[in-house]
């Protein structure tokens, strides 16, 4: 039986260091290592203060981040709204590469930090300016749609970005029978099978959502008879079919508010469902998920570090942020 330490003599544990930050994150973080963290914490919201810094972070974040430390949160579109419109000196980015520097883009005189420059991604990776260059050659005339999970390069020799998000909006909105999509081989193909619009595609992945199978959702739906998948675009196509809806990340927090499914399986990266958790703890969230390694690379310690530094800082170079910085306002501009 456990008894009152004033019974036993022991020394009662000292109050929890903010409270209502802990609140938010108790079910994910056990009170010994949120008492770890609570440096780093003090630290991070007094720089901000003292750099006259935002944090951006990513749904995909851990939740010690995404719940406590961040001003702005949200998907790569989201962000990207929120980094035109700042009027911070300093823009810090938990997230990956590619985000960041669509935040310099768009901030080309503020300060951007990035806490780890070896955040990438699989789909930025897989195609090269030089790439886009031979697509176009090859398809005279062919409007060129740009996932936002590339290099500023890259979108540099594009027409318009997109996002998960608003994939289908900007195909739609150039109001052409035919567009080249790239890089994500999945997007591509789960947005052709809702528009008319031809869709060419690049071989790109992404290597969290690309090792989702129809089978992990059967083996869910065997467990949990009662449950709402929901799936990202970047899965393949087969495993959008076996769910209950795809869509975004922010498309999946609407969805989960909406309809208040009693148990909802998020087909994505791991913190996302914990994050989304922290909202509704009347509903029972399970697997499967995989973790992205990059995302994970950002941690409170190199955002404390990065703070501190006023580095690593994210530069464009000047001869590409033109049709970079195009590319990205003519996709903010489609609502």
């Amino acid at each position: 039986m456990l008894r009152d330490p004033a019974e036993t003599g022991a020394p009662a544990r000292a109050p929890l260091p903010f409270p209502d930050l802990y609140a938010r994150v108790a079910r994910h973080v056990p009170p010994m290592e949120w008492e770890l963290l609570a440096d780093d914490i003090a630290a991070i919201l007094a720089l901000k203060r003292q750099r006259n810094a935002v944090l951006l972070a990513h749904n995909y974040q851990a939740p010690e981040i995404f719940h406590t430390v961040a001003d702005i949160v949200g998907d790569s579109l989201a962000l990207a709204r929120e980094a035109a419109e700042t009027d911070a000196d300093v823009i810090l980015l938990a997230g990956v590469h590619f985000m960041a520097e669509t935040a310099k883009v768009l901030n080309p005189h503020k300060v951007v930090l990035i806490p780890d420059e070896e955040a990438g991604c699989s789909l930025a990776e897989s195609i090269r300016p030089e790439d886009v260059r031979a697509l176009k050659a090859r398809h005279p005339g062919v409007p060129v749609v740009t996932y936002v999970n590339t290099s500023a390069a890259v979108k540099a020799e594009s027409d318009i970005c997109c996002t998960s998000g608003n994939a289908k909006a900007v195909v739609e909105a150039l109001g052409v029978p035919r567009v080249i999509m790239i890089p994500d081989e999945y997007l591509a193909r789960n947005i052709a099978a809702q528009t008319d619009v031809e869709i060419i595609t690049w071989n790109g992945r992404c290597e969290v959502h690309e090792r989702f199978t129809p089978m992990d959702i059967a083996e869910i739906r065997d467990i949990h008879a009662d449950v709402t998948v929901i799936a990202h675009p970047e899965c393949p196509p087969d495993v959008v079919a076996a769910a209950d809806f795809a869509g975004s990340t922010a498309e999946m927090v609407r969805f989960v508010a909406d309809r208040r499914p009693a148990r909802v399986a998020l087909v994505t990266e791991c913190s996302m469902g914990d994050n989304v958790a922290v909202h509704y703890p009347e509903i029972d969230f399970v697997k499967p998920c995989n973790l992205c390694p990059h995302m994970k690379r950002i941690t409170l310690k190199n955002i404390r570090a990065a703070l501190e530094r006023m580095a690593p800082q994210v530069e464009v170079p000047a001869d590409i942020l033109p049709g970079a910085r195009a590319s990205v306002e003519r996709m903010l501009a489609i609502r």
